[in-house]
């Protein structure tokens, strides 16, 4: 609903409207807190930056465990993907990762619509020009309103609890060759006030970069030159609810699922000849000639950083990707790019298929101000200032995935505090959202933080196919659970139930069907075949529920014995350190591990253990010292 101007007081602020500003609202919204999100231009909450595809590896994990605790991520996935594929499904289900290209504009009113139904959120158009702390506690922000200037025109709302979800937003700068142009993104504005405000509350401010590559016109490509690269001929959805089934009018526009007409991409490649000219013209590159000196993602480099990094190789794939169906945009990934327009004309122009290519839009860089994320706690409170909570982009990530699981664990925390009840957090063990909020309190992020399957050690217990059953449950004892979901939920799991326990009776050769599951060469399309005959329920014999089945058979001595370990390790993983521990008085503590503790403050002895320059023996010092 809109903004009505008749009250000022919510229980939780939400600043911007990406995609951490949206599950932050949401899940304030399912927990019944009156929410105000404040984003200068509700027609661009939800829109997706830049690649038009949620998920991957790691990052598809993430997708379903938002999803799992109630979120609305997979479900606009689900209405709006026009490709479905599960990446590395040649390998074991710990590393694949779903992955789905989206039509962008119609994700994005999807997620309005989804916003739009809930009559706990009030939608304001404006921006944030001060924070208004007491006594080191937030109260509320003034905000100008879109078309106002600033100033005695600003409003004040008050609230116990604000979710910074600033993006790229924060004093944002665009750089295509030696044109600069300010804002987080094309057409949009900057956030200016709010780096002086969180300067003023005593916050670190970092600068980070991000980028993004030319948009082509499909018309004008050659693609029947170029290998196709279809999606998968059953995809699966993100969304439980989508997987179950159920009519779910108020969500989805049908109950076919996919819900639109699938497209596929295509393959090009960079070549020697590109990469001459991108040498010759490193001294116009904004990356390269000092125009930018803050740290871009390693992981997901820009193409002129790509071809002096790795000097050796002659080639790097481009995927050319629509970007929806009502319109000829063409994403080209693998070519995120600031250099002058002119270079990338003739680098677009010497992909194969790309000749005669009419480019709709250059690709930029992206300069943002951040705030150094050991300031704040692995619940996404700071501990600066109680009830401020910040989420996504601000916090030095990278991708959409990352910002949800943020802005979900942040709106859920925002409400907790707000009613004055502890605040929660998601462990490594737990969830990818957990990895992914210890290494921001434990890490220093030298570039924007993305996502992997290797930084979870843990991989074999947090699998796309089972983030229900580790998460579901917990959100539903939090208030993110709905009753119909927890439905979809539990006859899920009975449903395996049934079918691990017919597994356990039926016997083929001396050996029962579960113990037979266990072989390599038998998987979840075996395990089909071995139902077909018996009189199971329909619900026993979904695909998704029988390769989650195949896949905990298979990998359950595995399981069992990392699962002990992670007991072992637990009680002193999660025993708290107090927040006002004066290191300098821990007598045996080493210089640097007093420096080191005393900046992050970590809430945890585990959390103390994975900074950067802390041995164990600095652990056992501090295990001794508190114990007295």
């Amino acid at each position: 609903m809109t903004e009505s101007g008749t009250s000022h007081h919510y229980d939780v602020i939400v600043i911007g409207g990406g995609h951490a500003g949206a599950e932050a609202a949401w899940a304030a919204a399912n927990l019944g807190a009156r929410t105000v999100l404040v984003t200068m231009d509700p027609s661009r909450i939800g829109v997706m930056s830049c690649n038009p595809a949620m998920g991957g590896l790691a990052k598809g994990q993430m997708l379903r465990e938002i999803d799992a605790l109630g979120g609305l991520m997979g479900l606009a996935t689900d209405a709006t993907g026009i490709q479905f594929r599960m990446l590395n499904a040649s390998k074991g289900p710990a590393v694949q990762g779903p992955r789905a290209q989206c039509d962008k504009y119609r994700y994005a009113r999807e997620v309005q619509r989804l916003l739009g139904l809930r009559k706990e959120i009030t939608i304001l158009a404006g921006t944030v020009e001060s924070i208004l702390v007491d006594d080191d506690t937030i109260c509320g922000v003034t905000v100008a309103r879109s078309g106002q200037a600033p100033g005695p025109n600003a409003q004040t709302l008050y609230a116990e609890a604000v979710v910074l979800t600033t993006g790229t937003f924060m004093r944002g700068l665009m750089h295509t060759g030696p044109r600069k142009t300010q804002g987080g993104g094309v057409g949009e504005g900057a956030a200016v006030g709010i780096s002086a405000a969180l300067r003023a509350l005593g916050f670190e401010l970092g600068r980070l970069k991000t980028g993004t590559p030319p948009r082509l016109a499909a018309s004008t490509l050659d693609l029947d030159q170029l290998p196709v690269q279809h999606g998968d001929s059953e995809p699966r959805p993100f969304s439980d609810l989508t997987m179950a089934g159920l009519p779910i009018p108020d969500l989805l526009s049908t109950q076919r699922f996919p819900v639109l007409e699938q497209r596929p991409c295509w393959l090009t490649q960079t070549s020697p000849e590109i990469h001459e000219v991108i040498r010759a013209n490193r001294d116009r590159a904004p990356l390269f000639n000092g125009q930018i000196d803050s740290a871009g993602p390693r992981y997901c480099p820009s193409i002129e950083d790509k071809v002096f990094r790795f000097a050796d190789k002659t080639s790097h794939h481009v995927f050319l990707e629509p970007e929806s169906l009502d319109t000829e945009e063409i994403y080209c990934n693998g070519i995120s790019t600031s250099l002058p327009a002119d270079v990338q004309e003739f680098m677009v122009h010497h992909l194969p298929g790309c000749a005669r290519a009419k480019i709709l839009r250059y690709g930029y860089a992206v300069e943002y101000d951040m705030v150094w994320p050991h300031q704040i706690d692995a619940t996404g409170m700071t501990k600066r200032v109680g009830g401020l909570f910040l989420a996504g982009q601000i916090n030095g990530t990278s991708g959409y995935e990352e910002a949800g699981g943020q802005g979900l664990i942040a709106g859920l925390n925002a409400v907790r505090h707000s009613r004055g009840q502890p605040l929660v957090r998601l462990t490594r063990d737990q969830a990818y959202i957990g990895v992914l909020m210890d290494d921001l309190v434990t890490k220093v992020p030298r570039e924007p933080y993305r996502m992997f399957t290797s930084r979870a050690e843990h991989r074999l217990l947090l699998r796309a196919d089972n983030a229900a059953e580790r998460l579901t449950p917990l959100g539903r004892d939090w208030g993110l659970v709905d009753g119909r979901r927890w439905q979809v939920f539990t006859q899920h799991q009975r449903a395996k139930a049934l079918v691990l326990e017919w597994l356990n009776r039926q016997r083929q050769g001396g050996l029962s069907l579960a113990e037979r599951l266990r072989r390599p060469e038998h998987d979840a399309t075996w395990l089909a075949r071995q139902i077909v005959d018996h009189s199971l329920p329909e619900e026993a014999r979904r695909p998704a529920l029988l390769e989650q089945v195949a896949a905990d058979v298979k990998y359950a001595g595995y399981v069992d014995r990392q699962s002990r370990e992670i007991e072992r390790l637990r009680q002193g993983e999660h025993r708290a350190l107090p927040a006002g521990v004066d290191y300098d008085r821990v007598h045996g503590l080493r210089n640097e591990a007093r420096q080191t503790l005393a900046k992050f403050r970590p809430a945890t002895f585990g959390q103390a253990s994975r900074l950067a320059g802390i041995t164990p023996a600095d652990i056992m010092v501090l295990t001794v010292a508190l114990g007295r």
